[in-house]
């Protein structure tokens, strides 16, 4: 698997109440200038990892659709050029169903972007209204019937699990939806993050969140009725049509190297481990994260090069831990080898062993084909299963 790259672009229209990503709001965007300091990190961080594979490529945010599309094509060549783009690399940009950002998408298509990633949230006026959204049901219908006569690959984004929400009420929405969709879908249960605006109003008694009974069927009619339509839970949260996975998040998901660029944006990369000033014989995993405010951010950039506030070798059992929580988010599972060889750490030697027997015992964890598979079951716990699982 080739290297991932993230792009984060920090600014959206509006804040949505519900959302704790490094987002922010301007009354003018610097567009100039952070096209610029994005194309110089890029540049700084291409420079010490040399040209390798490169896989994917993922604007994210933020709200990426509000950059120029001529900033997305600068970066695109930016990055073909700087590293080995792989022949079928994914290109995949995150926008908004707004009409302002709909006027892009052919400019975002001949800049290069061929998969289009849409925040629909939901296809129901009042919850549109209640998460905050800035366009209304019928503008996310129209700009599904817009993106997929102009991308070759489509994804959107529905909340579920939200106030009030009876299961035939998603059922209806749901079967609605997945209509429209082409091969993929993020389908996320709607969950209150601390310092958002969302978590006043849950403190304060106004918000009444579906108990865990509910919150269960809701989760298993969601994978229900998605397998009906012929898209397959792949992860947790989303489905695709089979070959149609997100090539860039099952980079994340099976703890490949990627590199973040951007206000906040973080990574994993491997580089030569160094001990007394000379290359160690083997590579070490780091963490890397950048400044998380736009302009200190940008500011640090044209004085640096770049945005990093920090770069950490994760040493045992660090690495192990991390692919743990995130592998075992797949329907695939964690290969139990390519664990190994990632981490150097088996993954029996990685978890609790009493707890793994007792998983295993009562179906929420199996071996299939030497890999360590949460089940349906265990996917609905998966959260306190990896609380207990993971030493």
């Amino acid at each position: 698997m080739g290297l991932a790259l993230y792009i984060h672009w920090p600014f959206c229209l509006a804040k949505c109440p519900y959302c704790d990503f490094n987002s922010h709001v301007r009354d003018a965007i610097p567009q100039a200038r952070f096209a610029r300091a994005l194309r110089t990190e890029l540049a700084t961080e291409a420079a010490r990892l040399g040209r390798r594979p490169l896989s994917s490529i993922f604007f994210g945010g933020g709200t990426p659709s509000l950059m120029e599309p001529q900033t997305v094509a600068d970066l695109i060549a930016d990055a073909c050029r700087l590293f080995e783009p792989m022949p079928d690399l994914e290109i995949t940009l995150e926008a908004n169903p707004t009409s302002v950002e709909l006027g892009k998408l052919n400019g975002f298509r001949a800049a290069g972007v061929n998969r289009i990633s849409l925040g629909v949230q939901s296809l129901e006026a009042e919850a549109l209204r209640m998460l905050g959204r800035e366009h209304s049901a019928t503008q996310a219908v129209a700009a599904l019937e817009t993106a997929r006569a102009i991308f070759p690959r489509i994804s959107f984004d529905l909340i579920y699990a939200r106030p009030g929400q009876t299961v035939e009420a998603w059922r209806t929405e749901l079967d609605r939806a997945l209509a429209l969709a082409s091969d993929h879908l993020s389908l996320y249960q709607l969950t209150i993050e601390p310092g958002t605006r969302f978590e006043a109003l849950h403190r304060q008694g106004l918000i009444a969140m579906p108990d865990e009974e509910l919150g269960a069927a809701l989760y298993e009619e969601t994978a229900e009725v998605a397998a009906r339509h012929g898209l397959l839970a792949y992860e947790v949260s989303n489905y695709a049509r089979p070959g149609s996975e997100s090539r860039h998040n099952l980079a994340y998901w099976r703890y490949a190297d990627y590199v973040g660029i951007g206000p906040g944006a973080h990574g994993r990369i491997t580089l030569p481990d160094v001990e007394g000033g000379a290359p160690a014989p083997s590579p070490a995993i780091y963490a890397t994260r950048r400044h998380r405010a736009p302009e200190p951010w940008a500011e640090r950039v044209e004085r640096l090069g770049h945005g990093l506030t920090d770069e950490t070798r994760l040493i045992a059992p660090e690495p192990a831990r991390e692919m743990l929580l995130m592998g075992l988010r797949l329907s695939e599972g964690i290969d139990a080898a390519r664990f190994a060889a990632r981490t150097g750490t088996t993954l029996i030697d990685a978890v609790e062993p009493v707890i793994l027997e007792a998983a295993i015992e009562e179906d929420y964890l199996r071996w299939h084909d030497g890999c360590l598979v949460a089940t349906s079951a265990g996917r609905l716990r998966l959260e306190a299963l990896l609380g207990a699982l993971v030493r």
